[in-house]
């Protein structure tokens, strides 16, 4: 969500083994050439869409305050006419930042520019999507 060219795993390394969402960090930009702020309330919540340096790919975060909230996030930011895939990293069943921290369900849909994606964050929750462009067959 805060633009660092610099990214880190905020704990230790062991505890990263063998955890799939850990492949987000791996893929993650650390420079990029656009931002967009998609919505928010300072204090409450934030949606931020960032374009990689040189790159077709986008990353798409999204956190929230203690309360749970949904939104539906066009993707019109995206080029018209190319097809790609969102990875999706959301929180997880009867995830909550007091009680319930760790879940964690990853996902992958195909998204255009005219695509929606529903954002369900849980209480202290996010998101953090790659959008990728789709390979041809």
């Amino acid at each position: 969500m805060i633009y660092s060219p610099l990214q880190m795993a905020a704990d230790l390394p062991e505890n990263y083994v063998h955890q799939p969402a850990f492949q987000f960090i791996k893929d993650v930009a650390v420079d990029w050439d656009t931002s967009r702020v998609i919505d928010g309330r300072i204090g409450d919540y934030v949606i931020v869409a960032r374009r990689e340096r040189n790159s077709p790919q986008w990353f798409l975060g999204a956190i929230t305050d203690e309360q749970a909230r949904t939104f539906d996030v066009p993707l019109t930011f995206l080029d018209a006419g190319k097809r790609y895939i969102a990875d999706i990293y959301a929180d997880g069943p009867g995830a909550d930042w007091l009680t319930n921290p760790l879940p964690v369900a990853i996902s992958h849909r195909p998204v255009t520019r005219g695509s929606h994606l529903r954002l369900a964050l849980a209480p202290g929750g996010g998101q953090a999507i790659r959008i990728r462009p789709a390979t041809r067959r």
